[in-house]
């Protein structure tokens, strides 16, 4: 059986994410809310640890297919969608079994899409590590990844909320609906900007919308105030899209940890590739024709999109859409009760928002 290590325990990822977001909050003079999320460090970090300890305890069987979903599963990862989940329902009753559950479920979807995506996007590393479909084969990532969805639907029809079920089921369609999209417009810089964000809504932003929505009806919210969770949750997923494709096309690659410029060899039509196309027509045509494949991309393709990326200004208006966006899902945080988790909501909403990796 072919193991690897992580470099951290993922009890230490939820830990370190939550002191990312004192720093970044700190960094950016929200000194009192860094000190709000420092006070709540020690809870979240319980709340973490308990949905850890059920993703680790997923059925762990001797196929190709069950080992192919812990090889991701053990690596960790930031967690950002049971966190909200988590401050979600604490804006409630608190994090009690229901939104456990949830907060497993939607992780567990996540991971889910992730090895479906590196077979589509023959992607050969994720989170620092060999890509599972490297280890155990392309057919092992994609029934592994369809075994993670029926168990992440099972595990909220246990919890008994139908209402949420069914949501994750729209959620779902949605996701498919978005990825079908991005499929027909492969390859190709003559998609409209409308589609990129029916893209990026469908394919991100309405799993942190489900999140939020799910942790606060497991906790007993309102409908209105989980409603404005759902629609912060969507404002905070596209932002989170949107500053990774600015961070693909504008980053350091030794930082971001992955090469800059991998959406454009994928074929894929990114907000920020169709400005610079918008700032040099001729762009479209040259990528078209010279993205070969996922590995090789011409070195003067890449050299006259990154000089009209920087030439049209296109990471600043970029950067200026996604503070509209934090904005407006600050504004809906705005709608509720003042708490220690709503002003740790908007943490997470500043932190994405000026991630660098």
């Amino acid at each position: 059986m072919t193991t690897v290590d992580a470099p951290h325990t993922r009890a230490e990822e939820g830990a370190e994410t939550m002191a990312r977001l004192q720093s970044i909050a700190a960094d950016h003079g929200a000194s009192a809310l860094a000190e709000k999320l420092h006070a709540l460090r020690s809870f979240i970090d319980d709340d973490l640890k308990q949905v850890e300890s059920d993703l680790e305890g997923i059925d762990h069987g001797e196929t190709p297919l069950h080992r192919s979903a812990h090889h991701l599963l053990a690596v960790g990862g930031k967690r950002l969608r049971p966190m909200c989940v988590a401050l979600a329902a604490r804006v409630g009753t608190g994090f009690n079994s229901a939104a456990r559950a949830m907060a497993v479920a939607v992780e567990v979807v996540h991971n889910a899409t992730l090895l479906h995506d590196d077979v589509v996007d023959l992607g050969d590393v994720r989170r620092g590590i060999p890509a599972a479909r490297m280890v155990y084969g392309n057919a092992a990532s994609i029934f592994a990844g369809d075994w993670l969805l029926v168990e992440a639907l099972r595990r909220i029809q246990v919890a008994g909320k139908g209402e949420l079920l069914e949501r994750m089921l729209v959620t779902l369609r949605e996701m498919l609906d978005a990825e079908s999209l991005q499929l027909a417009n492969r390859g190709s810089m003559r998609g409209s900007v409308g589609d990129y964000f029916r893209v990026v809504e469908g394919k991100t932003a309405s799993l942190f919308g489900w999140g939020l929505y799910a942790g606060a009806r497991a906790a007993d919210v309102s409908v209105p105030h989980a409603e404005a969770l759902e629609r912060f949750g969507r404002k905070v997923g596209v932002c989170f899209q949107l500053v990774d494709d600015v961070l693909d096309v504008g980053g350091d690659a030794a930082h971001v940890g992955k090469s800059v410029f991998s959406d454009l060899r994928e074929g894929k039509a990114t907000y920020p590739l169709l400005l610079a196309v918008e700032k040099d027509p001729d762009l479209a045509a040259m990528i078209e024709r010279g993205v070969v494949d996922s590995v090789t991309l011409d070195p003067e393709l890449e050299r006259r999109a990154a000089r009209a990326i920087r030439e049209g200004a296109v990471l600043e208006q970029c950067r200026a859409l996604a503070q509209k966006l934090t904005d407006e899902g600050l504004a809906e945080l705005d709608k509720l009760p003042p708490s220690r988790a709503r002003d740790s909501l908007a943490g997470v909403a500043i932190t994405l928002l000026h991630r660098t990796k």
